[in-house]
């Protein structure tokens, strides 16, 4: 913009010098909506904003209750969907206080279970005071938001609301130590002289303490759950659509494409691989003319998927776009180096003309050669006879090539080697009673160690069928330090901890089952 300076100033300076400080916050996931919208207006001739899509959907709830979040905004992480089947979500500020309360502060600060106590009827609502019964009393007399710790603040020790202000300062200032500690004696001294039990005011003073770690005032938590609510509502009705618009806005949330290809796929959604003669650079949405969803709309993996593919190969194809003859039309019109042809040919987007993988990579060799004049090769034609690829191995190159596939999951090929071994699916160990000894083994997608739990470990394993959420125990850790930080694919035994509609295992061992060179090591998530 012209006459204007742009300068890099630490936020914390900005702040010690009175400067006027805004947080500008971007999310992928408004990409997402936007891209969903515009393919429903383009599918099904349904136009939508994030302020049309109908209120209060009680099949989205039930979804949402469910778990079967995977893709959907805030609430597709681990603990999320741990908690959704506790809070049970039917309104939108449920969904409110889903986004809020699976967050340091609340954590920390001891308020989780006394509010799923106090919701599910195990607890009556009580106040300390009957001063704090309207700052409460939405959130059955638990402090959730930090607006209500302020104004806890403010009605029962008294703080002017400068003073409140300084302590929602102090609060967003948690790494300086010593900040919030200041308030205690206040806080703690001024509460009793209101008659509230010391008791209590040393928790609400640990609860603050907690908000230092990491909370969400209410209208934070309000926008985050109006995005929950519109991805988890086209999800619910449109799922095509939803996870097309995810694939293009990726890389983003918690799960890689492998993960959310195989969860639209076990949703009923049909995605087809990457195809020269069909695929755009972006994935893109078919009617389906053949298979058992004649009629539907499907998903076609885009060339972006493609490794090794960058924008000048994808500029490369755009401006020669199909259809192709064959694959020496493909080849001269694109003009595209050796390396992006045989990645392509790797992840089977050749198959369209009638060639096998190894065929195709044979036949690019010959023409590549032909072009540079550098080879005197026989006649493209005269291939030799390739053994054919099995179904596995037509897997095991989608995941080198692309780090997904949409012809089935890594395990799914080794299921009956795995069944003689007596391990079950993730959908079996779903269903699993409380206290049953298990053992299972998938592969690796996301391990988690979060700051609040105490040096506990928590892995998520996929299979075919679904997820598996894994707890380890510090000492289980360590004592399998080394498979537990680099497995792909892993194995477990321990226990199964169902309960209120939420299943676990909890780890006693871990193991690996000798599988070859079968399983592709991709999807694994690194600690975050």
């Amino acid at each position: 913009m012209q006459d204007r300076t742009v300068i890099q100033w630490d936020k914390d300076d900005v702040e010690a010098l009175g400067l006027f400080k805004v947080d500008l916050l971007g999310l992928g996931m408004l990409s997402q909506v936007h891209r969903c919208f515009d393919l429903l207006r383009q599918t099904r001739g349904i136009d939508l904003e994030m302020a049309t899509v109908p209120a209060e959907d009680p099949e989205t709830y039930a979804m949402i209750r469910r778990s079967d979040t995977v893709g959907v905004f805030q609430i597709e992480s681990r603990a999320q969907m741990s908690m959704l089947p506790r809070l049970k979500p039917a309104t939108f500020y449920d969904l409110v206080v889903q986004v809020a309360i699976v967050r340091p502060g609340p954590i920390t600060g001891g308020m989780v279970h006394p509010y799923l106590r106090r919701r599910s009827g195990e607890e009556p609502v009580t106040y300390p005071h009957p001063c704090l019964e309207p700052v409460l009393a939405k959130t059955m007399g638990i402090p959730l938001f930090q607006e209500q710790v302020m104004k806890l603040a403010m009605v029962a020790a008294d703080y002017t609301p400068g003073e409140a202000d300084q302590l929602r300062r102090d609060m967003a200032a948690w790494k300086r130590s010593g900040r919030i500690e200041q308030h205690r004696d206040r806080l703690v001294t001024r509460m009793e002289a209101k008659g509230i039990a010391r008791e209590f005011a040393e928790r609400v003073f640990e609860q603050i303490r907690g908000f230092g770690e990491y909370g969400f005032p209410e209208s934070h938590a309000a926008s985050f759950a109006l995005i929950s609510y519109v991805t988890a509502y086209t999800k619910c009705h449109y799922p095509a659509e939803f996870y097309c618009a995810l694939l293009n806005a990726w890389p983003m949330g918690f799960y890689s494409p492998a993960t959310l290809i195989a969860e639209a796929q076990r949703i009923g959604v049909e995605v087809r691989p990457v195809d020269v003669q069909r695929s755009e650079w972006e994935c893109t949405m078919e009617i389906a003319d053949s298979g058992q969803r004649i009629g539907h709309w499907c998903i076609r993996m885009g060339l972006r998927y493609v490794r090794g593919l960058g924008i000048s190969h994808r500029d490369r194809v755009q401006a020669a776009p199909p259809p192709y003859t064959n694959l020496d039309a493909f080849v001269r019109r694109t003009r595209l180096d050796r390396a992006a042809l045989e990645g392509i040919a790797e992840a089977g987007a050749l198959d369209c003309f009638g060639l096998d993988r190894r065929a195709a990579l044979w036949q690019l060799r010959a023409l590549i050669g032909r072009r540079q004049e550098t080879l005197n090769l026989e006649q493209v034609d005269d291939l030799p006879l390739f053994a054919a690829l099995s179904g596995h191995a037509e897997v095991v190159w989608d995941y080198r090539r692309s780090q997904h596939s949409t012809r089935g999951h890594p395990l799914l090929h080794l299921r009956p080697h795995l069944q003689s071994l007596k391990l079950p699916t993730a959908a079996q160990v779903q269903k699993m009673r409380d206290g049953r000894p298990v053992r299972y083994l998938g592969l690796v997608i996301c391990r988690q160690r979060p700051g609040t739990a105490k040096g506990v470990t928590f892995f998520t394993l996929e299979d075919e069928t679904g997820f598996v959420n894994l707890v380890l125990w510090r000492e289980v850790y360590e004592r399998f330090r080394l498979l537990a930080k680099t497995a792909a694919v892993m194995g477990v035994s321990g226990r199964v901890q169902a309960q209120d509609g939420v299943t676990h295992v909890i780890v006693q061992e871990l193991w690996e089952l000798e599988l070859g060179a079968t399983v592709p090591l991709a999807g694994s998530r690194d600690f975050h």
